[in-house]
């Protein structure tokens, strides 16, 4: 055994016996992933944390770039942790892959990443305890950033508190999606992720307040988050209006919310998903997002 594998070893064991769970970091690959932004992505979530994973389970989404194949096969090499590589043989979409990868854990406790993205130092020292506390699902706040992570920009915060975030769910997610810790528990009561356009992590966190789970936020930002270009066009269009119409739907018939406000939403989000990419940016920045500030 490695030292670094060694050292991974008894800090975890010591958080696990001090009551802090024992977690899998779950991330998604998939053939447009960047070899350098998954090696950033993965080193900053385990190496790079005051609390690393037990263990890694990435979720390879179908055929991949060999030079990306060949940079997953080195960061198994080189974690501190386990890795686990599941392979898909097509590409299945994020859900299929994150179930996938769910299946795949043996912790008890899952911590969300994606492979383009940054996990802070303190990420998992800061939301573990709040699992252990009894938490199903905790988010965080995240600042965006372009191509370094070290040059943040603006920060996106979440509701903080239960109260608040039922009541921001009922217009929008609640949760910054890569910030996502939860108990593999409350997911499988719920049947895990469920197909919902590109809305399967909206849809989750639904579901888990539906089913009574216990959620919070944390302001602090412990996630980058890697804005490239079209992240706003993906966000538009007539797919993604009738996506929101059809979760809107839901969000009545489970009685989420209640009939004015499904016909506020369907007005005022279905001319969001349709009008130009760069008012629907602006837009979001401005109400959207939340308590989205400027550069720290």
């Amino acid at each position: 055994m490695s030292p670094d594998r060694e050292a991974a070893d008894a800090a975890n064991a010591a958080d696990t016996a001090s009551g802090l769970p024992a977690f899998t970091l779950l991330m998604p690959v998939y053939r447009a992933d960047q070899p350098e932004h998954v090696r950033i992505a993965l080193e900053s979530s385990v190496a790079g944390q005051r609390l690393m994973p037990s263990e890694v389970v990435i979720v390879q989404d179908g055929p991949v770039p060999d030079a990306l194949a060949a940079e997953l096969d080195l960061l198994q090499e080189e974690s501190p942790v386990p890795v686990q590589l599941v392979v898909l043989p097509e590409n299945r979409g994020l859900t299929e892959a994150l179930n996938a990868g769910l299946a795949a854990a043996s912790s008890p406790v899952i911590a969300r990443i994606d492979a383009d993205d940054f996990s802070t130092p303190e990420r998992f020292a800061t939301q573990l305890p709040l699992i252990a506390d009894g938490h199903d699902l905790v988010g965080s706040g995240m600042y965006e950033f372009a191509e370094d992570p070290a040059v943040p920009g603006s920060v996106r915060v979440p509701p903080v508190g239960a109260a608040r975030i039922r009541e921001h769910a009922r217009t929008h997610n609640p949760f910054n999606h890569p910030t996502m810790v939860y108990r593999r528990r409350a997911l499988a009561e719920i049947g895990d992720y469920a197909e919902f356009g590109q809305m399967e992590d909206y849809w989750l966190g639904i579901r888990l307040i539906n089913a009574g789970a216990r959620v919070e936020n944390i302001a602090e930002p412990l996630v980058g988050y890697r804005v490239g270009a079209g992240a706003f066009a993906r966000r538009g269009g007539w797919a993604q209006a009738r996506t929101e119409w059809r979760l809107q739907g839901e969000l009545r018939r489970m009685g989420f919310i209640t009939t004015a406000q499904y016909l506020r939403n369907v007005v005022i989000k279905g001319a969001y998903r349709l009008i130009p990419t760069g008012l629907r940016e602006r837009l979001f920045r401005r109400f959207v997002a939340g308590g989205l500030r400027g550069d720290r």
